[in-house]
């Protein structure tokens, strides 16, 4: 229940009209995400989502995970739950994007980076927010297996963060964060989808 109710603060939300900006739902997909206070054009606001929807993915895991790996699965399923579908907003919330990152991140840590990583590659390849989040969290539970496979046959050198249970818990979200971008697929292969830009 802490867990949910840490994900559905909306951080967006609250940011905005802190600063007296565009209501983001107003705007581009119409929901709270950074991406979409990214279109408010404001950077920094959006800057301060994405730290903030990261932040409580992985606050919610991180706290969580002293209880065991499967409090840690289900908090980080809560929290990411929370985000989505917020009791305040009517269940009318983001896409789950940042806060998922978020679990990653405090799951296993190289892998999450790596996640990061592609989307940033993708994102300014394409100029596409919702390809790069499809395409990166899908190759999430990749990268991970692919990294316990090599720890398992002694090829890394190093213990690798992270669990077979994880690659579970990853791909779960993975799934329900690309569920939520349905339309954003339709209007990709329609080239409809609005782009965003890094330079505002």
């Amino acid at each position: 229940m802490g867990a949910y109710g840490l994900g559905s603060i909306p951080f967006g939300l609250l940011l905005s009209k802190i600063a007296n900006t565009t209501d983001p739902r107003e705007i581009g997909s119409g929901n709270i995400g950074a991406t979409n206070v990214l279109r408010t054009g404001n950077k920094g606001l959006a800057g301060a989502t994405l730290i903030l929807d990261i932040g409580k993915g992985s606050a919610a895991t991180f706290i969580a995970s002293f209880y065991g790996p499967d409090c840690a699965a289900a908090a980080a399923l809560a929290v990411v739950l929370g985000h989505m579908f917020p009791l305040w907003l009517k269940f009318k919330g983001g896409k789950g994007v940042a806060t998922t990152y978020g679990v990653i991140l405090v799951l296993s840590l190289p892998v999450g980076a790596i996640s990061a990583l592609i989307w940033m590659v993708v994102a300014r390849i394409s100029g596409f927010s919702s390809l790069a989040a499809i395409i990166s969290l899908l190759s999430t539970p990749l990268v991970l297996t692919g990294m316990l496979a090599l720890q398992r046959n002694e090829i890394l050198p190093i213990e690798f963060p992270g669990t077979a249970q994880n690659i579970e818990t990853i791909a779960i979200l993975a799934l329900l964060v690309i569920s939520r971008h349905l339309r954003n697929i339709k209007r990709l292969l329609t080239k409809t989808e609005p782009k965003i830009s890094f330079h505002y």
